[in-house]
């Protein structure tokens, strides 16, 4: 169900803008705070308590099988509590679990913040982000997606350096508090403002709040899971997440030797931008765009950007690749919601997000492991790299294929 078509989207009058702008500053946050400031983390608890980073490490992969865990559920929590409620709740619990991250004493804390910080995924991250969209867009759907998760981004480079630099000053835990504060003060007001479901939509993917409702939900599920164009989707954006978050993990360690500790940090932060470019240019255009083939270009150019990668040892050379690279990287999130609503629906688009995060979630979350055990094994990243190049390949074939519309 959406928003009535004889609403102009192009309008910055259109209130399903405003949502974005929500969006955007869920992502920012949630992003920012989940994963790239995880590094930050890692480091900072190590120092300030001794603990092995293998711990801290382990930590973050059970944050991040937990949350592809919960997030199959979101539909049902949509039913349940409502769709502020949700966001609310994810708010608070990601707050609850940055808060704890500061004043932590003990392991068990650690578990229970990054636990927290899963509840925090369920709530604000892409499932909620692209759910609450679809229902506010039709024609611009697409740019309104791309907007909203260059928040996701821009919290990478924003946030992620605003905290390092904080804990240079006053410290970590002040620098923790500050910024949670800072994202209470910001968030809190614009969520219960602008969130909200457009006139006349069901907060519900396909039922009621009766066991009736929940049956047709998991039977929703089940018939995802039969579904081929589910799965074409599916596998290939799971396969590419994992090669690209396996070179993300690894590239400055890659590219150190090579090129310098400073031109390596260099090359994260052309990656990064250039994912703000690329999720801009693609928002622009993705709308009168078959989201199949722009995947599978997206798909064929980070295979080409880590071939030529390969090949070289020229300094500008690795940087170009690594600026192609980015290009794609913040769009493998927007490509599945376009697929969803263009061959699912939107009667199970709540339940199709969720299921396919938890599965190419899971499956991503081997791919730093897997980089590294190759790599370990060779001696160097060409055969590893190579295997991500493979991958790609094989993703942009399956996503090229059309096994035909079907509702599930």
């Amino acid at each position: 169900m959406i928003a009535a078509t004889r609403i102009d989207e192009s309008s910055l009058h259109y209130r399903g803008w405003r949502v974005v702008l929500a969006c955007f500053l869920m992502a920012f946050f949630m992003f920012g705070f989940g994963l790239y400031g995880q590094g930050v983390y890692l480091a900072e608890l190590q120092r300030a308590h001794g603990w092995p980073g293998t711990l801290v490490s382990a930590a973050s992969t059970f944050s991040f099988l937990l949350s592809s865990v919960l997030v199959i559920f979101t539909d049902d929590l949509l039913e349940r509590i409502g769709l502020r409620s949700l966001i609310l709740s994810g708010l608070t619990a990601l707050g609850a679990s940055t808060v704890l991250l500061a004043l932590m004493q003990t392991p068990w804390q650690l578990y229970l913040a990054y636990a927290l910080m899963s509840v925090g995924w369920t709530g604000m991250g892409t499932v909620v982000i692209a759910t609450v969209l679809n229902s506010w867009f039709e024609r611009r759907r697409g740019l309104a997606l791309s907007l909203a998760f260059n928040g996701a981004t821009c919290g990478g480079i924003i946030l992620v350096p605003l905290l390092l630099s904080l804990t240079g000053s006053i410290g970590f835990r002040s620098a923790m508090l500050a910024a949670t504060l800072a994202m209470m003060v910001l968030l809190l007001p614009v969520v219960v403002t602008f969130i909200g479901w457009p006139a006349r939509m069901s907060p519900a993917s396909d039922g009621g709040r009766t066991a009736a409702g929940a049956a047709a939900r998991g039977h929703s599920r089940k018939a995802l899971l039969a579904n081929a164009a589910f799965w074409t989707m599916v596998l290939p954006i799971a396969m590419a997440l994992l090669a690209q978050m396996g070179f993300i993990i690894h590239q400055v360690t890659f590219l150190e030797p090579l090129i310098g500790r400073s031109a390596a940090g260099l090359a994260v932060t052309i990656m990064a931008a250039m994912a703000v470019v690329g999720r801009l240019s693609l928002g622009l255009f993705v709308d009168r765009l078959d989201p199949r083939l722009a995947c599978a270009a997206s798909m064929t150019s980070q295979a080409a950007a880590l071939f030529v990668l390969l090949q070289s040892t020229n300094p500008t050379v690795l940087l170009a690749c690594c600026a192609v690279y980015g290009f794609s990287i913040g769009n493998m999130i927007t490509f599945p919601p376009l697929i969803i609503q263009r061959e699912i629906g939107s009667t199970a688009f709540a339940a199709a997000m969720g299921l396919g995060t938890s599965i190419s979630g899971i499956v991503s979350a081997f791919g730093p492991g897997i980089v590294g055990v190759v790599r370990s094994l060779t001696g160097n990243y060409t055969t590893a790299f190579a295997l991500c190049v493979v991958l790609d390949l094989i993703a942009t074939g399956i996503v090229l294929w059309r096994p035909g519309k079907s509702a599930a």
